[in-house]
């Protein structure tokens, strides 16, 4: 990204190349995921599933308007026209490369 202003009685604009957070890893903590400076509040569930692997685990948003990172692959099934809302959830799988982080907090 970058950020341009003009520079006063010039006309001429200063441009700085501002850093790129995007690569920066997901930090899982004991109530909540920190990702680019945003906290989360989340909980964990551990239990079986059928459709996946055993010790998968599951991550829940606990606020509506909290949204988990697309890194981890959220699910959200909400239907505003019919006045279903649900919060968002992802699955933690023991193939994850988040697994063992999660894990440790869960």
């Amino acid at each position: 990204m970058v950020d341009c202003r003009l520079k006063k009685n010039s006309g001429l604009a200063s441009c700085k190349r501002k850093k790129d957070n995007s690569g920066k890893k997901i930090k899982f903590l004991k109530k909540g995921i920190k990702n680019k400076n945003e906290y989360i509040p989340v909980h964990y569930s551990r239990g079986e599933l059928r459709n996946y692997p055993k010790g998968t685990i599951t991550i829940y948003a606990k606020g509506y308007n909290k949204e988990l990172p697309n890194e981890l692959n959220p699910i959200n099934e909400t239907n505003i026209q019919v006045d279903y809302f649900e919060k968002d959830r992802a699955r933690i799988t023991p193939k994850s490369e988040y697994y063992k982080e999660v894990n440790q907090v869960a």
